[in-house]
């Protein structure tokens, strides 16, 4: 019996390896944040399903896959160091066909940010530019571990959620709720460190300058952990001063099981960065929708 192999490079993207270009796994930030800032609109879910609906699925598999695919092309040299079997560097997706993916996409989340009014066009604008400014030469913030996290947790968390409660009411936000999702947007930052270690090697030989590179895996932990922890201080204060302490306390809670988690990680931050984005971060985004819930009643204060 004879076994022939077609060792022929493919010409088009193979559809699962299209599927992991746009990472579906990275969209649940922008999404869970726009929800709360529905949340936090105080406007009728239940009357409004269609604006709530459109926007989580133009910020996650839209927007947030463009993203990806974006990072991905700009990234293919640093992913045939760190992780070959990416779709880009295995030739799983051909040629430029990452390239087109991500401008296709880019075009095609505008023509759906319109669907949403003025301020969803608006955030969408503002997202599509982020995710090529994050990337692309030679503005690259990436390559900044001060920078580039800071625009990815200002664009996952802040935008989306200032987003959300702009589609909703069709107006400007409280200055309380941008000024908690900023807050929560500056938190990311840390979080963003921390993913940032599992290219510590191919970032270090392609000159990508994160802070676990220019720091070392121990600071850049304990940075990460105080970056995420101040400002969720911050929010508990203000939740405080706004008489809104009951929700103040769940959150103080949620902190406390962070601190937990961060004592875990900071053992060894190279090898446990993955289980604190894993565990600490899911407190993170639940004092987020708590937050939002208590924001809800701000009108009446």
């Amino acid at each position: 019996m004879s076994v022939s192999l077609d060792l022929q490079p493919r010409s088009t993207p193979d559809p699962s390896a299209a599927l992991e270009l746009i990472k579906p796994i990275t969209w649940f930030p922008p999404m869970w944040a726009y929800s709360c800032g529905v949340i936090a609109s105080g406007v009728p879910v239940s009357e409004n399903w269609g604006r709530l609906l459109l926007g989580i699925i133009l910020a996650g598999p839209i927007v947030c896959g463009m993203s990806q695919a974006a990072n991905d092309w700009c990234d293919r040299h640093v992913d045939a160091i760190n992780e070959p079997h990416r779709p880009i560097p295995s030739g799983r997706v051909p040629g430029r066909w990452g390239l087109w993916i991500a401008l296709a996409m880019s075009g095609f989340a505008l023509l759906v940010g319109t669907a949403l009014g003025i301020w969803g066009f608006a955030a969408t604008v503002v997202a599509v530019a982020a995710a090529w400014a994050y990337s692309v030469e030679p503005v690259r913030l990436k390559k900044s571990g001060w920078w580039g996290p800071g625009l990815v947790g200002l664009s996952y968390e802040s935008l989306p959620w200032i987003t959300g409660v702009a589609v909703m009411t069709l107006a400007a936000p409280d200055w309380r709720i941008v000024l908690v999702a900023i807050l929560y947007g500056i938190g990311a930052h840390g979080i963003m460190t921390l993913n940032d270690f599992k290219a510590l090697e191919g970032d270090r030989q392609m000159g990508v300058n994160s802070l676990p590179v220019t720091l070392g895996p121990e600071r850049a932990g304990q940075l990460a952990c105080i970056v995420m922890a101040i400002p969720q201080m911050a929010v508990i204060a203000l939740l405080f001063a706004w008489g809104l302490s009951d929700r103040a306390l769940v959150v103080t809670g949620l902190l406390v099981l962070q601190f937990w988690a961060m004592r875990e990680m900071l053992e060894d931050p190279k090898a446990r960065a993955p289980w604190y984005n894993g565990t600490g971060v899911l407190f993170y985004v639940s004092g987020m929708m708590v937050t939002a819930f208590a924001l809800r009643g701000l009108e009446a204060l």
